[in-house]
């Protein structure tokens, strides 16, 4: 259970922070790039919702959904990977994709088929979705590099289930951006529109 009665500590004031198996780290570690690329993701999501105009039903319950999702992300990559952990962490599963998957798929079927790629825009929800599916975009690049570097369920490892989370997701916010544009409609690319 997390208990926060104190919001400074000063111990990451040498630049280090604590992991979650209170092991400390630079914060330049890509395992912290990574989870500070989550969370600057989550933000982002948590924007969406809040601005006006909100996100239309049921957009916005799946986007807090995903929030607490993005959570268990973070705090999974905070936590080495450990063969005998005294108390399991929380780990990103399978579970976790197939329910993206599954909205993914609801979704888009309310949508046309693609004829060309969409460019980022159209109504105010859909712009704001389009940056957080960038940002998801970034904090699935960190997580393959801290896999490249601490490498896949061995000791100190890293979760690549965080790293497929993230790539669905990005999915399905590209997925959400279309069907919160189905009024203002999709901003296509014409290729060489300007030459």
């Amino acid at each position: 259970m997390v208990n926060l009665t104190r919001i400074y500590t000063r111990t990451g004031d040498d630049g280090t922070t604590a992991l979650g198996d209170l092991s400390r780290t630079r914060k330049t570690d890509p395992r912290l790039v990574a989870y500070a690329d989550v969370d600057e993701a989550n933000s982002l999501l948590g924007l969406v919702i809040a601005l006006d105009p909100p996100p239309q039903e049921p957009v916005g319950e799946l986007l807090v959904s995903i929030q607490n999702d993005l959570f268990d992300v973070g705090a999974d990559l905070c936590t080495p990977w450990a063969s005998a952990p005294k108390h399991p962490p929380l780990r990103i599963t399978e579970d976790y994709i197939t329910r993206l998957e599954k909205a993914c798929d609801e979704f888009n079927s309310d949508l046309a088929p693609l004829r060309s790629f969409v460019l980022p825009g159209g109504s105010p929800v859909a712009a704001r979705l389009h940056l957080a599916r960038a940002v998801t975009r970034r904090a699935e690049r960190s997580v393959w590099a801290a896999l490249e570097l601490y490498g896949t369920q061995s000791e100190g490892g890293v979760n690549p289930w965080a790293a497929r989370y993230l790539n669905r997701l990005s999915d399905l916010l590209f997925v959400l951006c279309r069907w919160t544009n189905r009024e203002a409609g999709d901003v296509m690319w014409t290729p060489g529109a300007n030459r």
